[in-house]
Parts: structure tokens; C-alpha cells; sequence
């Protein structure tokens, strides 16, 4: 069902939805991303990001409660792309370390989704005058900012070099 689009409050719950719907399909997907990784610390920051997503669902139910909006009817088709992609890559047969370094790119697709929706929906509250919406929302923004930066730091010291090895390849010449 279409949502009419009449001022940037209207906007701001249409991308308050779609994140609410997004993080939903997270909390669905990633128990099953974390349970297929072969690398303990990245189950570890997989499981843990889980325990935040449900942190960031109670957020956005808050600002929902204040704008006495609800949170349903709206699905996230970016997002559902995006962990049907990671269902395909879970389904593979494969080295452990490469398939690791797929469920890194799986899921930084997914942070950089999130960090775009945060990022644009608090520009929103702001413009709006919603500050407390605004500061929560910072505070989701700046925990996915994070967890990306973990899934990267492990890629790059961990899981990547190691995916690298797989197969005999050390590096390639320029």
C-alpha cells in the first residue's frame, strides 16, 4: 500500500519503516549468517551485532510511540534483496575462510544499507525538530558505523588473508 508523500514528516516515517522492516529481517537472518561462519570472532561480532539489532528495533518502536505512527506495513525490498543474496552465498559449498570473507561482504552490504537509512532519517529528525528521535537514531548510526569497522578489521587481518591462502593463491603482481 502506497503512502502519500505531502512533507518530510511523511518521509520520515516511510524511511522509519523501512528500517523497522529492515531490522526485523536482520534479527531473522543473522542467526543462521553467525551459525555458517567458520571464524570464532566472526560469529562473535555476527551474535553480538544480533543482540544490537534488537536494541535498534526498541529504538525506532520509541519514536514510533512518539509520533503515534506504527511501525508495520511497510516491506524493506532493498534489505530482502540483499539477505537473499546472503541465503545464496550460505547454500555454497566451499573452503570455510572464502565462504567467512562472503559472509563479510554479506553482511557490510547489509551495515552500509543501515548506515544509509540511519544517516538519512536522522537528517530528517533534525530538519524536523525531533531531537530526541535524532539523537537515538545517531546512536543506531554510530553503532552500525562501528560494526562495520569491526567486519573489516576482521576481514582484513583474519579471514581474507586466510580465504587468500585457499587454493595457492599469495597475491597477485602488477
Amino acid at each position: 500500500m502506497a503512502q502519500r508523500l505531502d512533507n518530510l514528516q511523511d518521509l520520515f516515517v516511510q524511511e522509519l519503516k523501512d528500517l523497522y522492516n529492515a531490522e526485523r529481517q536482520i534479527q531473522d537472518a543473522l542467526p543462521k549468517m553467525a551459525e555458517k561462519a567458520s571464524n570464532e570472532e566472526l560469529r562473535a561480532a555476527l551474535n553480538e551485532h544480533l543482540q544490537l539489532t534488537g536494541e535498534h528495533v526498541r529504538r525506532l518502536e520509541q519514536i514510533f510511540d512518539t509520533l503515534q505512527e506504527s511501525p508495520t506495513g511497510f516491506k524493506c525490498k532493498g534489505m530482502e534483496g540483499i539477505l537473499d543474496e546472503s541465503k545464496d552465498l550460505l547454500k555454497q559449498d566451499g573452503e570455510p575462510s572464502v565462504k567467512d570473507a562472503g559472509l563479510i561482504g554479506q553482511a557490510q552490504r547489509v551495515e552500509h544499507y543501515e548506515i544509509s537509512g540511519y544517516g538519512t532519517a536522522r537528517a530528517y529528525a533534525e530538519r524536523l525538530g525531533f531531537g530526541e528521535a535524532a539523537r537515538m537514531l545517531q546512536q543506531t548510526l554510530q553503532e552500525e558505523e562501528e560494526a562495520d569497522r569491526r567486519l573489516t578489521m576482521i576481514a582484513e587481518q583474519v579471514v581474507n588473508p586466510s580465504a587468500a591462502k585457499e587454493g595457492g593463491i599469495q597475491g597477485m603482481e602488477r
